[in-house]
């Protein structure tokens, strides 16, 4: 996402789709790695109650500074 809408912070936005029958609930976590894969920062999204068939956006913000050229990457996923 750009800066500017972020206020000045790294973000991504995480896709998450219900595609089971039943509703449930999802937490997403989105690393934010340097160029050489180093971790820099971590943050963990998540919706509740999502019903089967739809889709959620939340948005996964970084702290590291917003010099850093970063790459975000889901490092792992919970249905509960």
């Amino acid at each position: 996402m750009p800066l500017a809408q972020t206020g000045g912070l790294r973000a991504v936005v995480v896709t998450i789709e219900n595609s089971g029958l039943d509703t449930a609930s999802y937490a997403v976590q989105v690393d934010f790695t340097d160029t050489n894969g180093k971790t820099v920062d971590s943050s963990v999204v998540g919706v509740e109650h999502l019903p089967a068939g739809e889709k959620a956006a939340p948005v996964a913000f970084s702290k590291a500074t917003p010099d850093q050229r970063l790459l975000p990457v889901a490092v792992k996923a919970l249905r509960y």
